[in-house]
């Protein structure tokens, strides 16, 4: 079993991957935005990259928080983030799949978009199950100091029983 701290260390890295794909996406996608607009009218997914790089850099902003601290409803914040990220990434890749199959110029940026999209589908879906073995990894710990904590207090409730009895 892994330990907690090479999870929350995975996670860590893991999240500083998501911020750099977000940020990635949103340049290739206002990128492409650009240069569209010299070529014809805007369509419907041109600007999913950024979208999507947006649902990605936050995901990332939020697992950075969740691996500083280790709370219950951070932890269900990140995994609410990474399954939003998850959506956003399939949808980016649908949109700028469709806008690739027409001929156009803009098939290198489109790749890179589909390349973005799919590692921040990998990224945000590792996330999530990094977050779960740390739910699960501090659900131990805690349980292990509850115990702990009840043991000692029943030692401390024997110990003082037998003083007064002397």
């Amino acid at each position: 079993m892994c330990s907690s701290r090479k999870i929350l260390w995975s996670l860590l890295l893991l999240s500083l991957l998501e911020v750099g794909l977000g940020v990635a996406s949103i340049v290739l996608g206002a990128v492409g935005i650009n240069w569209v607009r010299g070529e014809h009218q805007p369509q419907q997914g041109d600007a999913s990259p950024v979208w999507s790089g947006l649902c990605f850099l936050l995901c990332g902003m939020c697992g950075v928080l969740c691996a500083r601290k280790r709370t219950g409803l951070i932890m269900i914040l990140f995994s609410a983030c990474c399954i939003c990220g998850l959506i956003a990434g399939i949808l980016n890749f649908q949109f700028v799949r469709a806008l690739n199959k027409r001929p156009n110029s803009m098939q290198s940026i489109h790749l890179a978009a589909m390349t973005l999209a799919c590692l921040g589908i990998s990224s945000c879906t590792l996330s999530t199950w990094l977050t779960c073995r740390l739910a699960s990894s501090e659900q131990q710990r805690m349980f292990m100091e509850r115990e702990h904590s009840l043991h000692h207090s029943h030692e401390m409730t024997e110990k003082v029983g037998k003083e007064w009895k002397i």
